[in-house]
């Protein structure tokens, strides 16, 4: 056992048996060849196989499993470890272990170092660790959290402050009002600090100057403003923000409030802006089934879909899996219909795969098998996929199998499920751990070209 064959491994989920599968393994029983797996390297089934033993509250043979994926140096077998000593109660033992990990510098580790260590009593320590790093986002942010509990909220304000101050603009442009921040959310963490002390009022000055409003469909600004009730700052903001995250505030707190009407209405109002609806339609139609109007949801996704190239993969598929989780199939396979027609008879994979659930669930299995072997790309090896979960469902595992294995490079872990639920666990081994192909060559190799690609 080697670490950097591991972390290439797990990194590229190759090589292993994949965690889904290692759950299928013991959802059908299997325990004892997840337990020889795990001694047999296989690091997924070690950390299911330990987890169990731990809920068993058998501790010492679980650190047992891990043992010799931590003996090759591997921060994450270190880890998993770490985490079994502080749930045993042992976490002197667990920061013991992950100190010499932490001496190196690796972010990761010693984010979760340190916050190992607040957890236990020592976040001054915890702090002072983390106090280097400042200038990366990641490391300042677990700064920032390990501060409350240290008592040091005054001081990371000083070291924001400090960082914020020696920001400089990000380019040459006079007009240009970005700065380059190190590290990039020092005013979203200073805003924090300032909320956790009782600063609203600079917490929501500091959030109006970031660059960088909306973060993974949130807005920290439009958040700190419901969670203390300023609803009408959050209206004036809502109207103003273009990407509809400070309408999502608007309307989750109204609808947590109760003002049902109220929530639908701050995202249609923002739907009629110019392209607002691609913004919301989603969340509204969420909103829509979460209160039982599924007919108002469907027909704002389908307003969406019938838009200028709204009907791209996602929307569409969005739309087909509300017909399907509504008992509406059949008309989710006539919007099919009508949109082929519409693109002059032609349906991509893409599209047609949203077909074969629907027809399921109108009883056509065996139609939705044989339009699939008879579609254009039916041969592919992204077709394999669904074809095979086809004939699985219809209890046809011998030729999902067959139909797989036409494609080993690119389907081995959904033939491998398969070949689990057939009870041919070594042949399910063999294909996950079958070698990848050699890398393609370079394609640039550093050097100009005016071919393809550029």
């Amino acid at each position: 056992m080697d670490a950097a064959d591991l972390e290439s491994r797990a990194r590229t989920s190759s090589g292993f048996i994949p965690s889904s599968l290692v759950t299928r393994l013991l959802e059908l029983g299997h325990e004892p060849e997840v337990a020889f797996r795990a001694r047999d390297g296989e690091w997924f089934c070690a950390l299911e196989w330990a987890r169990l033993l731990a809920e068993r509250q058998q501790y010492e043979p679980a650190l047992d499993v891990l043992a010799p994926y931590a003996a090759t140096g591997w921060w994450p077998a270190a880890r998993a470890r770490a985490e079994l000593l502080e749930g045993w109660g042992r976490p002197e033992r667990a920061i013991a272990l992950c100190r010499p990990y932490a001496q190196a510098g690796d972010p990761l580790v010693l984010d979760f170092f340190a916050r190992l260590l607040a957890r236990h009593g020592q976040a001054l320590e915890a702090f002072a660790l983390l106090q280097p790093g400042i200038e990366g986002w990641f490391l300042a942010q677990a700064l920032v959290d390990v501060a409350e509990t240290a008592g040091r909220d005054e001081q990371v304000a000083a070291l924001l402050e400090a960082r914020i101050e020696a920001a400089v603009p990000a380019c040459d442009d006079p007009d240009c009002h970005r700065l380059r921040l190190e590290p990039s959310n020092a005013f979203d963490l200073l805003a924090t600090v300032r909320e956790r002390q009782g600063r609203i009022d600079e917490a929501i000055a500091l959030l109006r100057r970031r660059d960088v409003t909306s973060v993974n469909g949130r807005d920290a600004l439009a958040d700190l403003l419901a969670r203390h009730d300023r609803i009408e700052e959050l209206r004036v903001y809502a109207s103003t923000e273009p990407r509809g995250a400070a309408a999502r505030s608007l309307s989750e707190v109204l609808e947590e409030q109760g003002d049902v009407e109220g929530a639908i209405s701050v995202y249609r109002t923002f739907a009629e802006e110019s392209d607002g609806l691609w913004s919301v339609a989603h969340l509204l139609s969420q909103l829509l089934v979460r209160h039982g109007m599924v007919d108002e949801a469907i027909a704002v996704m389908l307003a969406l879909a019938d838009s200028p190239y709204g009907a791209d993969e996602c929307v569409v598929d969005t739309l087909c899996t509300m017909y399907a989780e509504h008992g509406r199939a059949h008309e989710g396979l006539v919007y099919l219909d009508a949109l082929k027609e519409r693109r002059g008879g032609k349906e991509e994979w893409d599209f047609f795969q949203m077909r074969l659930p629907l027809m399921v669930d109108c009883g056509l299995r065996g139609e939705a098998i044989e339009q699939a072997r008879a579609h254009p790309e039916g041969g592919t090896w992204y077709a394999a996929w669904s074809l095979s979960d086809l004939l699985a469902g219809a209890g046809r595992l011998e030729e999902a199998v067959a139909v797989l294995e036409q494609h080993p490079a690119s389907t081995s872990t959904v033939l491998a499920r398969h070949l689990i639920d057939l009870g041919r666990i070594d042949d399910a081994v063999r294909v996950l751990r079958r070698p990848s192909a050699a890398p393609a060559p370079d394609p640039w190799n550093d050097t100009y070209s005016n071919e393809p690609p550029f």
